[in-house]
């Protein structure tokens, strides 16, 4: 994820004048909030707040006008500004709903896409503020960041997708994400290399992903963030799709789109920590109201950031509402969730002294795990068909198990352990790589204690650390072998897989998120070559059962042979639930060719090359074993059948028993 980085924002959109524009005297007999509401938010049970709380469009006793309601218990006053009034501080007080810290009004003639904010009157050392709402669903964007009065009518065409998606999104299933950042994926040069819109976007997106063969994309954070640079990390808006690519619906359409396409939409979303700009939720009302006051628990060291106070009712109440606005209005079909280990040690990134332990003396954040477990049960509770994804980069164990057996309850968890041994085998120099062989074989020890999805993101192509190709040894020939090899492991290995924009192809640079991916690479043969590598490996590993359907459990796989240290190459079985659908995979971690592999397997008959990342179409040598052969009636690695292979350089092979 990025780290750090915020901006200081003005906290006046517009000129004050010195009194208000006409409009109606605020209403206090008019609320959306009933006491069922107001208790089951502070009591940190209210999960769809975004019914309730910001600013809705409404008409009472015939006239139209805008609710508004929002949380700032330790408030004196609270006021809306905007552009319908002048921005004048003194003319729209809000009532306060007494205990529960709520504030609300209707304000009769305010309309659809008026900017407000929220003037705060603390009851602490005279703190004044000008704050944007918590709840909007669409911002000005940077730098004013005013909220904007908006409705979420929207007429969706995805009745048959939601109705397919439980199969879709099944553990069982083939889940190949795209992760993509929107801003950077491919900018519009004849406009002076500005981000396409959300309408402008999808359906080139949608037409690019369906012919890659991916399940599903992974957008880096939509939700409204203040510094582009942190690429959506900080998040503000935890209701608001960024307005810098256009309003909620437009981003509705590319969800909407995508879904038509076949296509599942997962987003990244980032509970852990919230920028301290002043216009969003750090020091609220003037007291630290959704961050821990001791700074030691509230206070991000690596992000410069605020932490949410997890252990507070209503704090939960309005992350959960979040995670249920995504899901529920903008019909996510998952959420990735950022940074986990960040939430779960309260001696994250931090030194001795500077941190405080638990009640029990330890440092789990004890209130942070409560809130991931209830998350991910009232999630699976209301949309059962979604799945939720942990980033969790420690051994943190039962990230991916059922809360009632003691885990925290997530579909899925990214496997960074496999991520980081994979690019350093494959970083040695060949010659090298004997030395480091059970790098590569270390994964299988560990690989079915949790739902896995195999991480190849953006993390890995920032912050100095160059591209995937470019950190791969060898010629440029050799380079490009490495990276169809490293895809083909990837795809032959147990769990769900996801790759970042760019790697498809073999972008030479480091991502950056102010320029477009580097789309000319595809004039040259090497790169449309690993680019139709990886359309192939996604067309069959869709196909083939025994390369999804039992991803998390040791039915699914099986070592041929692990142990050949000398000649640097791997084999293994990937079996799916009938006994029919089983593929082999060898791989040949070296640049020489293996004539004559023998190879053991469970069954005779003829085997099918079904893949060979050294074809020629792909920019290989050419190198392979003609379409397939037959098995010979003699045992090797303990099995009744053998195959006589050749393994090509710096390749992987793919094979299936016909009949």
């Amino acid at each position: 994820m990025k780290k750090k980085k915020t901006i200081s924002t003005s906290s006046a959109p517009g000129t004050v004048t010195p009194a208000p524009i006409p409009v109606g005297p605020v209403r206090y007999d008019i609320s959306r909030l009933t006491d069922d509401d107001l208790f089951i938010f502070n009591e940190g049970n209210h999960f769809r707040l975004y019914d309730k709380f910001g600013a809705h469009c409404m008409e009472a006793d015939g006239v139209r006008g805008v609710y508004f309601a929002v949380w700032a218990p330790d408030a004196e006053r609270v006021l809306v500004i905007g552009d319908f009034n002048g921005w004048h501080k003194e003319s729209h007080p809000l009532g306060s709903r007494g205990q529960s810290g709520i504030w609300e009004g209707f304000i009769p003639g305010v309309v659809k896409g008026a900017k407000y904010k929220y003037y705060i009157h603390s009851r602490y050392n005279g703190y004044r503020v000008e704050k944007a709402d918590p709840f909007s669903v669409f911002y000005e964007g940077p730098p004013r960041m005013a909220s904007i009065i908006w409705e979420l009518d929207y007429a969706w065409g995805d009745q048959d997708w939601l109705a397919e998606r439980h199969r879709r999104n099944s553990l069982k299933s083939p889940i190949s994400i795209y992760e993509v950042h929107l801003g950077s994926w491919m900018r519009i040069p004849e406009d002076a290399n500005r981000s396409p819109s959300y309408r402008e976007i999808a359906p080139k997106l949608a037409h690019y992903v369906q012919e890659m063969g991916f399940t599903h994309v992974e957008f880096l954070p939509v939700m409204e963030h203040p510094f582009y640079g942190s690429w959506g990390y900080q998040t503000t808006g935890y209701f608001a799709p960024t307005s810098r690519y256009g309003n909620p619906q437009d981003f509705m359409y590319l969800v909407d789109l995508l879904h038509q396409r076949g296509i599942g939409v997962i987003l990244d979303w980032v509970p852990s920590h919230f920028p301290a700009d002043e216009h969003g939720l750090g020091y609220f009302d003037g007291t630290h109201l959704y961050e821990h006051a001791d700074m030691r628990k509230g206070f991000h060291p690596d992000w410069n950031s605020y932490i949410f106070n997890y252990g507070r009712n209503e704090v939960r109440s309005f992350l959960l509402s979040s995670a249920f606005y995504w899901l529920d209005k903008h019909h996510a079909d998952g959420l990735r969730v950022d940074a986990v280990a960040s939430m779960l040690y309260l001696d994250y990134s931090r030194e001795e002294g500077e941190w405080i332990p638990n009640i029990y003396g330890g440092k789990e954040n004890i209130e942070a795990i409560w809130f991931l477990r209830k998350f991910n049960e009232e999630v699976y509770k209301n949309f059962p068909d979604v799945q939720t994804i942990a980033e969790e980069s420690t051994d943190w164990s039962m990230v991916s198990r059922p809360t009632y057996l003691g885990g925290l309850g997530f579909g899925l968890k990214w496997d960074m352990g496999w991520m980081h041994d994979t690019l350093q085998y494959l970083t040695h120099d060949p010659i090298h790589r004997r030395y480091h062989h059970n790098t590569i074989t270390f994964r299988m020890l560990y690989a079915f204690t949790e739902n896995f999805v195999l991480p190849l993101s953006h993390d890995e192509v920032v912050h100095g650390k160059g591209s995937l190709i470019h950190n791969l040894p060898g010629d440029y020939w050799q380079k490009f072998a490495n990276l169809r090899l490293l895809f083909g492991y990837m795809y032959g290995q147990p769990g769900k897989k996801l790759l970042f924009m760019g790697m498809e192809f073999g972008q030479w640079n480091e991502w950056y998120h102010e320029t477009s991916l580097d789309w000319h690479l595809l004039d040259f043969p090497s790169h449309a070559g690993v680019q139709r590598w990886l359309a192939d490996l996604n067309r069959t590993y869709r196909q083939q059962p025994a390369l999804y359907e039992v991803d998390f459990n040791w039915t699914g796989f099986e070592w041929i042979d692990c142990n050949d240290v000398d000649a640097s190459v791997i084999t293994f079985l990937r079996q799916g639930q009938r006994p029919e659908d089983v593929v082999l995979v060898a791989c040949n971690f070296t640049p020489v060719p293996r004539f004559n592999y023998r190879t053991g397997v469970p069954h005779g008959g003829f085997w099918k090359e079904l893949l060979n990342s050294d074809a020629l179409e792909y920019g290989g040598s050419g190198l392979g074993n003609a379409g397939g052969l037959y098995a010979d009636p003699w045992p090797h690695h303990g099995r009744p059948f053998s195959l006589n292979l050749t393994l090509p350089p710096l390749a992987v092979v793919f094979l299936k028993v016909a009949g």
